[in-house]
């Protein structure tokens, strides 16, 4: 789904109801807005009693609008005693509202008030793509997705139990109720599900009826005499609800992957037995004073550039919850500077923000003086502004979340895991003296560079980059109070020490190395050309060295891992056979805090096959199987051309 710019709705009025001027329509009836919710949609759909005693309960809804038939089947599910443990709600809007217009909108409505403010609290930025929230202590999950519905639904992989079909009237939006967009729910739709609509259009019911859907005209809300319902009982076979799985993992690997994994699973009720060779958690990679908490821009708005800008707003919402950076755990949101590296990159920055059409508190231009005025650099050509990024210490942030699995979480530090074994349904994790340290249904590999060490992983073609940061005490040069970055990178003082960094060498040295100081000294000058670090510095600096995990394509692998020893049998990633009950988290190069929170929750999610806060194209994009596909696309092409 291409990050097309987003045009946020605009705030008007008509006869005091809440109106679309692109539209020319009203966003609810004049006889109630929250009744016509509660009537059309939850009524429609047979709920509550359609969700009584269910695991989960998924609602997709092609329209968010005000956001208030969301509001309304929330505050009905907090109401029911026999509500669904889980409640997952999809909803597809083009134009979106500010959480400040919502809150004006919101006003209408005061029974909804809490939930209302719940929902307004966590609204994400307003920028293109999949915006996963948490509510209700994760009980409730809205998967809000920003975009025209006609690039959006291809990519939802969910089955709703539930449609909410709310657009404006088809003569007002015919896009929304075009066929083509009709027809493809059959593929979001689960055994038995129902939908409900207030239009009763003829073309409407036509293609809903192609698309399998038995069409039933049932008395309306209002003045509007009738309105559509349907329940989904296609001509075709439909594949059986899936078995729950059973909710024991093991995760190796006790980094920020390894630490977000647990508590994604901890939080689903698993029970995780989590393995570590070092005697306590983030003493790889993860154990840099600092990490740095950024997304990632392009011009043309990449795959790259999706991915991380869903993985860093998933992450920001997350620990939010945890309770922030400085608060449950050491870092802070004092944002992020990006460094132009000449007067072309300003232009091309420049250039990518007014494309974009980003707000401004997700990202922003700050021109040299700015700059000058807020670190220092007078010889700047400005940069991107991140608002909401920092830095964090990733230790304490794996501290936070081993903490928050409580109970569910059992730790196997000083074992390192050497072979894995397939015995009947589980996997056994064994010891280098071929002892069994614990076994699960499900094993997570989440050890970073460390993962080559297995057999299963061996094939994957992951490396690892040394990367060294030099630590500076303060009283060698002027802190900056927000973090900048550029070639290199330099934070506020953490834990009494000024990390800058960070080398990219190509090697297994442990060691510090007085060339690697060296270029991390050169490469603050380019960030603080006022911090005069003298050279001798470079042989007496202290620091750290960590070895990154990275793919070729300098994206992370999250899901199931392939099978090395089985033939590909197609040319599409279904085709490739997998370890059964064997994933991977791996590959998180240098953006770890970002992809671990929200790599962990898409990982999580398809276990328990719930719908996915991803699109599909960025899915397949970092499939560990992606690169066995390739070869074998290789390998055919050869063989076909000899």
């Amino acid at each position: 789904m291409p990050g097309r710019r987003l045009v946020p709705a605009t705030l008007s009025f008509a006869d005091g109801i809440p109106y679309s001027e692109s539209f020319g329509d009203v966003y609810h009836s004049a006889d109630g807005g929250l009744a016509q919710a509660r009537h059309v949609y939850i009524g429609g759909n047979r709920l509550p009693q359609r969700w009584a005693h269910r695991p989960r309960f998924v609602i997709l809804e092609t329209g968010f609008g005000l956001g208030l038939n969301f509001l309304a089947t929330w505050h009905a599910w907090r109401a029911d005693p026999s509500r669904p443990e889980q409640l997952h709600y999809i909803a597809i809007e083009k134009h979106p509202f500010s959480a400040a217009d919502l809150h004006t909108i919101h006003g209408l409505w005061p029974e909804l008030a809490e939930v209302a403010h719940a929902l307004r609290a966590c609204w994400p930025p307003l920028v293109p793509g999949f915006h996963r929230l948490l509510l209700d202590e994760g009980r409730v999950v809205l998967t809000l997705v920003f975009g025209d519905i006609a690039d959006c639904l291809p990519e939802i992989h969910a089955a709703a139990d539930a449609f909410y079909l709310d657009g404006f009237a088809p003569s007002k939006n015919p896009d929304m109720w075009a066929p083509a967009i009709l027809t493809r729910l059959n593929r979001l739709a689960a055994p038995d599900a129902t939908l409900a609509t207030y239009s009763i259009a003829s073309a409407v019911r036509a293609a809903l009826t192609q698309a399998g859907f038995v069409c039933e005209r049932v008395p309306g809300f209002g003045r509007k005499p009738e309105m559509l319902a349907a329940r989904f009982a296609p001509r075709w076979p439909q594949p059986a609800r899936a078995e729950p799985v059973s909710r024991r993992a093991l995760v190796i690997g006790a980094g920020i992957a390894g630490s977000a994994a647990c508590e994604r699973l901890a939080a689903r009720g698993w029970q995780v037995t989590l393995i570590e060779r070092h005697a306590a958690p983030a003493q790889e990679a993860s154990g840099n004073l600092a990490g740095i908490v950024m997304p990632l821009l392009s011009r043309d708005d990449n795959l790259a550039s999706r991915l991380a800008r869903a993985a860093y707003l998933f992450t920001l919402h997350l620990w939010g919850r945890l309770g922030g950076a400085g608060r449950a755990f050491d870092g802070a949101a004092c944002g992020v500077l990006q460094l132009a590296a000449d007067a072309r990159q300003a232009l091309l920055q420049q250039a990518t923000l007014a494309d974009s059409g980003f707000p401004e508190d997700y990202a922003r231009w700050a021109d040299p003086s700015w700059v000058a005025g807020h670190t220092g650099n007078v010889a700047s050509h400005g940069g991107w502004f991140f608002p909401h990024g920092g830095w964090v210490t990733p230790a304490s942030l794996c501290d936070a979340l081993l903490a928050a699995c409580d109970t569910r979480l059992n730790t196997r530090f000083g074992q390192t895991v050497t072979s894995l074994q397939r015995i009947g349904y589980d996997w056994v994790a064994c010891n280098e003296s071929g002892a069994a340290i614990a076994q699960a249904p499900v094993v997570v590999i989440a050890s970073g560079a460390g993962a080559s060490l297995l057999p299963q992983t061996q094939a994957l073609p992951l490396q690892a980059i040394r990367g060294q940061v030099t630590h500076l005490p303060p009283a060698t040069m002027t802190a900056p109070s927000i973090v900048i970055c550029g070639e290199g990178y330099v934070t506020p003082v953490v834990q009494g020490i000024c990390p800058v960094g960070a080398s990219y060498d190509f090697d297994v040295d442990k060691s510090l190395r007085a060339s690697s100081h060296a270029e991390n000294l050169q490469r603050l000058t380019q960030l603080l050309p006022q911090a005069h670090i003298p050279d001798e510095h470079a042989v007496q600096a202290a620091g750290r060295v960590g070895f990154r995990s990275v793919a070729p394509d300098r994206l992370p692998l999250i899901g199931a891992l392939p099978d090395p020893s089985a033939a590909i049998a197609g040319t599409r990633l279904r085709d490739v056979p997998r370890l059964p009950g064997l994933y991977g988290l791996l590959g998180y190069a240098s953006r770890g805090l970002i992809w671990a929170p929200f790599a962990a929750e898409l990982l999580v999610a398809s276990l328990e096959g719930e719908p996915l806060p991803i699109e599909q194209s960025l899915l397949d994009a970092v499939d560990p199987a992606r690169f066995a596909l390739k070869a074998y696309r290789r390998d055919s092409k050869e063989l076909n051309t000899d």
